[in-house]
């Protein structure tokens, strides 16, 4: 990962208003920071969240509580706990989308 352009700086998360994203099932709230050519957020996912597409960009995403499946457009599935990460580059051809049953909340670098 290549952060470039982006000056040292300090986030106070609970100053970050959150935005709300339906999925297909269930809603993210999404708190981000946007700076040169990186995204950090945190999402937390409600129960029975899933994802309305696969997505091929690649992140850093630090699973902070609850449980997370990320798929992958091959098949493969993780199960993700609190103290998890899962590093993935883009990959247009096996694309990954997340899932959960009882909510999460994660950080992603992306």
């Amino acid at each position: 990962m290549d952060i470039g352009n982006v000056p040292f700086s300090v986030t106070n998360w609970s100053e970050i208003t959150h935005v709300e994203h339906k999925g297909e099932a269930g809603t993210s709230y999404w708190k981000s920071f946007e700076g040169g050519n990186i995204r950090v957020r945190t999402v937390e996912y409600s129960p029975g969240f899933r994802s309305d597409h696969w997505c091929p960009r690649g992140h850093v995403l630090l699973v902070l509580s609850g449980k997370l499946v990320i798929e992958l457009k091959d098949g493969r599935r993780y199960e993700m706990t609190p103290g998890t990460s899962f590093q993935a580059g883009d990959d247009e051809s096996n694309p990954h989308l997340a899932y959960t049953d009882e909510g999460a909340k994660v950080f992603i670098v992306d």
